[in-house]
């Protein structure tokens, strides 16, 4: 039974305050970072999105284009993994459309295999990769965030943050450190008006997560289909999630109508995680 009730004739959504404000999430050509950004043009903001293929780039760009509610949305090619893009990315953004408001800092997972198969450049790739571009963005948007008096940051992380993962050391490892990142720099952000939360998926339907499965199901002998129903039947809410739903949670922790909530760590998982 569906026990939702349908929005009726006349009733407003939530005002997350977001109609020009300025967006740079990374990370969005596809997947959660693309799903984030197409809530947050749903709510009229200008949104910069990132990716390193440009063909991809332009294809995300023409669909939040296309959206009912869109503000003003442009792209970027950029490796996050180079501080020095990263640094001419914010500074295209906001030559695009003033300050960064919010920023939601993104990555693709490492790869998914045991420690003994990585070398140090493999953990080279997936410190830069996974932990320090969310530090390099941060410290990039920060000093226009403290002086226009506030802002919001929201770091897509991984249900690692709370348990670990089978055969995802790297993950494991860099994820657990963005936790800390974003609880001691909800401290020093604080006193000014800027608010940084952490939102970790659990099993939502990308190309991330059927990639798993498939390497999983090759690894048991079985079908991606049969490993996605044992996946399933783990879930207390008994299916993998759906971008939008993930995105939902992003767009209102990097709203201006959270106001109260900062050093948090949010799974969206359907209940997966066990872990307090």
């Amino acid at each position: 039974m569906n026990a939702a009730r349908p929005q009726q004739e006349g009733e407003k959504n939530m005002d997350l305050q977001l109609a020009g404000k300025t967006v740079l999430v990374l990370a969005s050509s596809r997947g959660l970072g693309k799903a984030s950004a197409a809530a947050f043009a749903k709510e009229g903001a200008d949104i910069m999105i990132t990716g390193r293929t440009e063909e991809s780039l332009k294809e995300a760009e023409k669909e939040l284009l296309s959206l009912s509610a869109p503000g003003r949305v442009g792209y970027y090619v950029c490796d996050i993994t180079k501080k020095a893009e990263i640094k001419a990315l914010v500074e295209y953004t906001v030559e695009a459309f003033g300050p960064v408001d919010v920023l939601v800092n993104n990555a693709g997972g490492p790869p998914a295999v045991t420690f003994d198969d990585f070398d140090d450049d493999d953990w080279q790739k997936a410190f830069d990769l996974n932990l320090m571009s969310f530090v390099r963005a941060t410290r990039a948007v920060l000093p226009s965030m403290k002086e226009s008096g506030g802002g919001r940051i929201v770091n897509i992380t991984s249900s690692s943050m709370k348990q670990t993962l089978d055969n995802l050391i790297l993950s494991n490892t860099f994820r657990a450190g963005l936790m800390g990142l974003a609880k001691s720099l909800s401290q020093e952000l604080a006193p000014h008006g800027i608010l940084i939360n952490s939102l970790g998926p659990g099993k939502i339907a990308t190309d991330r997560v059927t990639e798993l499965d498939g390497r999983k199901a090759e690894q048991n002998n079985k079908s991606a289909e049969d490993v996605q129903r044992e996946s399933e039947a783990a879930i207390p809410l008994g299916r993998y999630g759906q971008p939008e739903e993930f995105a939902a949670q992003v767009v209102f922790y990097g709203s201006f109508a959270n106001t109260y909530v900062t050093g948090q760590t949010l799974l969206v998982d359907g209940g997966l995680i066990k872990a307090l």
